[in-house]
């Protein structure tokens, strides 16, 4: 199978720089904007994405469609691709992006075999590929190595097996350190200001773990807007661990977290707006721990 023409749904923030770097790698990539909101449709305008405008025009329009968006909704959108399938007679190869546990997956593939198509399991690892950025795609599956041919040095495209979830297993794995990690520094940092210790556990984090510190610090700007699909990314990564017959209640709580950060005025910005901002990591902080309602101090007994 040759790959000529690629369906990217959607083109936000992550979806929106994988499509620039692929239309750059001589493609043609497409979408469906029917529905979406003014954001979306501006970053595929600048782009230079053509819309398709519905799913179906889209399945029958390219050879392989990618799915990046929202975790929360790929089963969704994997059964809308599945339905143009079917109306349509076109059979483009599926490929899911998206942060999902494997069994989610496994439960893609099967939506798709059933309108007739065939199906990637991608997870992507790293920032949108923008600038000097190489993102990490792993793919698994039968047809993983079909997404080889695509050459871009800032896509890096890594076959893990045949085996439909391994994909998803590493992006499970490494986001929960990732992701993790970070809802676990914000909500220790946001505890410290709220305890009056602010200042003295900064100095402590710098002289003791610098190294940590700066990497969380870093990527405390880009978190608030990507919180709300973080939120179904962490409770796929539950579900994967308990499936591992491990614990769930780590990741729930780092869903939690980000369920918090969804909510405050900095959550509700888009990644292009917090950008403009130019806010610090310290910033941030002090702003999420500034908005967070204190809980009534429990009586002491």
């Amino acid at each position: 199978m040759q790959i000529k023409k690629i369906g990217v749904v959607s083109p936000g923030d992550m979806g929106q720089a994988i499509a620039t770097r692929l239309k750059e790698s001589g493609l043609a990539v497409y979408t469906a904007l029917d529905g979406r909101s003014a954001r979306t449709m501006a970053l595929a305008e600048a782009a230079g994405l053509a819309d398709c405008g519905s799913i179906d025009e889209l399945a029958h329009t390219c050879d392989m469609i990618l799915s990046v968006l929202n975790p929360g909704a790929a089963v969704d959108k994997a059964r809308q691709v599945a339905a143009a399938m079917k109306a349509t007679g076109r059979k483009p190869l599926f490929v899911d992006c998206n942060a999902i546990a494997p069994q989610t997956a496994r439960e893609i593939d099967a939506v798709i075999r059933s309108a007739g198509g065939s199906f990637v399991d991608a997870g992507i690892l790293g920032s949108p590929p923008r600038g000097d950025v190489r993102t990490r795609i792993f793919l698994s599956g039968p047809n993983a190595f079909l997404l080889e041919q695509v050459l871009h040095p800032n896509l890096v495209w890594r076959v893990l097996s045949e085996r439909i979830g391994d994909a998803s297993a590493i992006k499970m794995c490494y986001g929960a350190l990732t992701k993790g990690a970070v809802a676990l520094g914000m909500e220790l940092l946001i505890a410290a200001r709220r305890l009056g210790v602010e200042d003295a556990l900064e100095t402590e984090l710098n002289e003791s773990l610098a190294g940590v510190y700066r990497w969380l610090d870093g990527r405390f700007p880009s978190t608030p807007p990507k919180a709300y699909r973080w939120v179904p990314e962490m409770n796929e990564i539950a579900k994967t661990f308990e499936a591992a017959g491990l614990t769930p209640r780590i990741l729930l709580g780092a869903a939690d977290m980000f369920e918090f950060v969804a909510d405050t005025p900095l959550g509700r910005e888009s990644p292009e707006q917090a950008r403009a901002h130019g806010r610090g990591g310290h910033d941030v902080i002090r702003q999420l721990a500034d908005w967070a309602p204190v809980p009534p101090r429990p009586q002491m007994r």
